[in-house]
């Protein structure tokens, strides 16, 4: 081929890796929101109490409201994942013990999966459930009946749980359990990082509408939020947050209605905190990412996993191979 054909292949080649890549940096690290600057008394009065929260006075509370057989040791966990899960969901659970969840150690950094659940109508399962906990030792049950109306109690259960017993986790990761959760590429994109607190982070959502229909589940009247649209906040599937930032949502719930999806919760706790959302788009929302195996080393989380899928996909992205550019 001649010089200017050529050029014009590595021109093609390198314009294909800056349109894969761009939008990613760009989001990443140009268009990610400044930092508050925090002169408002309220925001001010809720991060020093998070600072100076009782953690005790905390536990005892919880111990009247949660079972759990989960333990968190006094070491350092570097990410604790707390998946949300459905009481009759046993053998999703067991996948996700099997896969991603199984990962212990992610370079060299101690991670965690333990599952948050709300009691089931069923006596039956309740009993299985009960085996399962003492078994696996991996499960903090709430006294609520889970249900959809129940999900934002269950993450702000998990919240004062962790707080409780498991204030050494450095991070912690919500996630749900239809989510392929690549541990390894988290940790590492969480190690680069050089802010230390108020991480809130995920796919960000932007100028989220309440939904006003009254015959729609996800209804939410005026009188629980009056305002046109949310505060920025990360999808529900999946997001991180800071041991710090877990300690501010827990303070600034106090005045929060807990009717609102469990999500926007959290957001609207973090902005009363002063706590900005920070974007990544390697985590999917809640969309499901066509299977790529170096894509799926790279992303964080891909969501509407079917069983069989995450099995397949899990195996084939732990092969230890390495992906080139």
């Amino acid at each position: 081929l001649r010089t200017h054909q050529w050029c014009f292949i590595l021109f093609n080649v390198l314009l294909f890796h800056v349109l894969l890549f761009g939008a990613d940096l760009l989001e990443e690290y140009f268009l990610r929101s400044l930092p508050l600057s925090y002169t408002d008394a309220k925001t001010l009065e809720i991060r020093e109490r998070a600072r100076k929260l009782d953690v005790d006075s905390l536990k005892a509370n919880l111990s009247h409201t949660v079972s759990s057989t989960a333990t968190c040791s006094h070491q350092e966990i570097f990410l604790l994942i707390l998946v949300c899960s459905s009481p009759e969901n046993r053998t999703r659970r067991n996948v996700i013990r099997q896969t991603w969840g199984n990962v212990t150690d992610a370079r060299g950094y101690a991670v965690l999966t333990l599952f948050a659940l709300g009691k089931p109508a069923s006596v039956t399962t309740q009993l299985e459930i009960s085996e399962e906990s003492q078994k696996h030792r991996d499960i903090i049950e709430g006294s609520f009946i889970d249900s959809p109306e129940t999900q934002t109690q269950k993450v702000l259960m998990s919240l004062e749980w962790t707080v409780s017993f498991c204030p050494h986790a450095r991070y912690i990761l919500k996630t749900d359990e239809d989510v392929f959760v690549g541990v390894t590429s988290l940790a590492g994109y969480l190690l680069s990082l050089t802010q230390l607190e108020d991480i809130y982070l995920g796919r960000v959502v932007h100028q989220g509408m309440p939904n006003r229909d009254p015959a729609s589940p996800a209804f939410v009247p005026t009188h629980q939020y009056s305002e046109e649209f949310y505060p920025d906040y990360c999808a529900g599937s999946a997001f991180v947050m800071s041991q710090d930032v877990a300690r501010k949502v827990l303070v600034a719930a106090q005045e929060v209605p807990v009717l609102v999806p469990p999500e926007i919760f959290v957001g609207i706790c973090a902005k009363k905190a002063g706590v900005t959302p920070m974007h990544s788009s390697r985590f999917a929302g809640e969309k499901h990412i066509s299977y790529n195996r170096c894509c799926y080393k790279f992303i964080f989380t891909s969501s509407n996993m079917k069983e069989g899928e995450l099995v397949k996909d899990w195996k084939e992205t732990s092969d230890g191979k390495d992906c080139s550019l």
